[in-house]
């Protein structure tokens, strides 16, 4: 026998080992499972819960999960819960969602001991270090336990976010099931912190399911075919960078298109439609103009400032002659707000009739502009922050407004949201810091160049 002979014969009896190890792993955690699940069914009185409807099996699992069970059996009681949860339907999962927010709660009356003790003890002149862990453990609800124990699932992390998407959605007309989405949250934000982040750019030879994603994912300019993203990724004058976390592997968290340009783009339909591109050498300005979060599940975890920045980072290093980074962004909430303020406002009426009827361009421009202005600079929610969501995301992020488009947009949406309105924010670099910092601390909306003169004084 050669020895190619007998490293074949004992690696094939390696794999048998292997396999029989796994099937035999296989049928000891069916065995834990049916067992774990008969006990819990004759101690509801109830049928084994393995003969249980997906809901009655899910929530069974949770029960055996939140018991004593231990460590290796943890992975298949999980991999048992979410297999049931995954076959719910919308009624179903709301029971589920319902049951889990109400079941493992917080404990009033365990709350309120903690509490009393840790005040008994600060008033004897202790600080109270250990009855405030105690506390801190005590206001926790269970369901946060539940759901570190659900993630002990092959694939669970990515199941997780699913379910939040589920709870999220739901919670529109539900919010009794807030809490748990809250539970979600606090637990995603920790698990896809900025240490496990990784940026990538995508390119034309990505496989075909991070394509999809891509296109699945991408919200603000809808992609209609493999065409469309193609004109994305493919040419020289287009990038495509990404966030990705092990967890999800090749599922993108959040993504940037940015076009390579000369000169401020003020409508959108040429960064979108094909044509020649641009050799990089010539462009003077690097445009994002298309930020998505592509998991519904992470909506309020906050990537996008960090994807941002890293990106002008690399594309600066990569084209250090660019004079510019702009963004081209909607603007999602200002017709809604001109609607509102038009009952009350004769001149706003005139011009909410005026952009309905098409009259002359150049003249309702003139009109527009300072009231978008006002809407982006001036008008404010109750805790001091911008009405329009984009424009707190990219102030937020140290951008400054820079200059309002008009008309920009002629899909149906940008014309639903905003009349077909958009604005660019400068990037600069050297001045992201400071305008981070006026902006969260004092409320200061930074205004540059063209947008300065339609709201003049405002600090820049």
């Amino acid at each position: 026998m050669d020895g190619h002979e007998r490293n074949t014969r004992d690696g094939q009896q390696e794999r048998d080992g292997q396999d029989g190890q796994h099937a035999q792993e296989g049928r000891h955690d069916d065995w834990l499972l049916t067992d774990l699940f008969e006990v819990l069914g004759q101690r509801r009185g109830t049928r084994p819960a393995t003969e249980d409807s997906p809901l009655e099996q899910a929530i069974a699992a949770c029960e055996v999960l939140m018991s004593d069970v231990g460590e290796p059996s943890m992975r298949a009681v999980a991999t048992r819960a979410l297999g049931a949860y995954a076959q719910l339907d919308d009624a179903g999962k709301r029971a589920f969602f319902t049951h889990v927010t109400r079941t493992y709660d917080a404990d009033p009356d365990r709350v309120r001991a903690a509490y009393h003790h840790w005040e008994e003890a600060r008033s004897a002149g202790s600080r109270g270090e250990a009855e405030l862990v105690r506390l801190f453990d005590a206001v926790e609800p269970p369901r946060q336990q539940l759901l570190r124990r659900m993630n002990h699932a092959p694939d669970a992390t990515l199941a997780l976010v699913g379910m939040r998407a589920d709870v999220r959605r739901l919670m529109r007309e539900h919010p009794d099931l807030r809490p748990l989405d809250h539970d979600l949250h606090h637990l995603l934000t920790s698990w896809f912190n900025r240490g496990f982040l990784r940026m990538a750019e995508v390119t034309g030879d990505a496989p075909p399911h991070l394509r999809r994603h891509l296109m699945r994912g991408e919200q603000v300019h809808p992609m209609a075919d493999e065409d469309e993203l193609r004109r994305r990724l493919e040419p020289e004058d287009r990038r495509i960078y990404a966030f990705f976390h092990p967890a999800t592997g090749e599922v993108p968290l959040i993504f940037v298109e940015v076009a390579l340009v000369r000169g401020l783009p003020d409508r959108i339909a040429p960064l979108l439609a094909p044509g020649p591109p641009l050799d990089p050498a010539e462009a003077d300005t690097a445009t994002l103009y298309s930020i998505n979060n592509a998991l519904d599940g992470l909506a309020g975890i906050s990537f996008g400032s960090l994807l941002i920045k890293q990106v002008i980072e690399q594309v600066g290093v990569q084209l250090p002659h660019l004079t510019g980074f702009f963004t081209l962004s909607p603007i999602p909430g200002f017709r809604r707000w001109l609607t509102e303020q038009a009952t009350t406002d004769p001149q706003l009426a005139l011009l909410t009739s005026a952009l309905e009827s098409g009259e002359n361009p150049e003249r309702v421009r003139a009109q527009l502009l300072p009231v978008l202005a006002r809407y982006i600079a001036v008008e404010r929610r109750a805790d001091g922050r911008p009405l329009d969501p984009v424009a707190r995301f990219h102030l937020g992020n140290g951008a400054a407004a820079w200059q309002l488009d008009w008309p920009a947009n002629d899909s149906t949406e940008a014309w639903r949201q905003s009349y077909g309105a958009m604005i660019n924010y400068r990037y600069d670099p050297a001045l992201l810091e400071r305008r981070h910092e006026d902006f969260v601390r004092h409320g200061t909306v930074a205004l540059d160049g063209p947008l300065r003169n339609v709201l003049p004084g405002t600090p820049s």
